[in-house]
């Protein structure tokens, strides 16, 4: 994405310090499946005049991690496309009566409605 973006300074922030050391070649990949997918990346990484590469542990960057956990767990095959919305909803504590059981409402921000959950 940042190449078609036109972007040439670029800093790379991922939860696995193997992929990272593989990416900087400090590391060799192993498992023949993935030498393509790491041969591509090296490729892309070329087309970029100043790369940072940064390994960032799983637990210092919880949304990253959760993201990733999604990623993973909804990867489609290599046939499939598929789409994923992410947004943001808030917590807000209310008064109101017909609020949920402990007081709180869950918020839409894009929508700035209440959510039925």
């Amino acid at each position: 994405m940042a190449v078609e973006m036109g972007i040439k300074d670029l800093n790379i922030y991922g939860n696995s310090q193997l992929v990272i050391n593989q990416l900087l070649e400090e590391y060799e990949v192993k498992k023949e499946d993935l030498v393509p997918y790491h041969k591509h990346a090296l490729r892309l990484l070329d087309r970029l005049d100043i790369v940072k590469l940064e390994h960032v542990p799983k637990g210092v960057n919880k949304m990253a991690d959760a993201l990733a956990s999604l990623a993973a767990t909804l990867a489609p095959g290599v046939e499939e496309e598929m789409t994923i919305s992410v947004c943001s909803r808030w917590v807000i504590p209310t008064d109101e009566e017909d609020s949920e059981e402990d007081g709180n409402a869950i918020y839409d921000l894009e929508t700035n409605k209440e959510d039925w959950r």
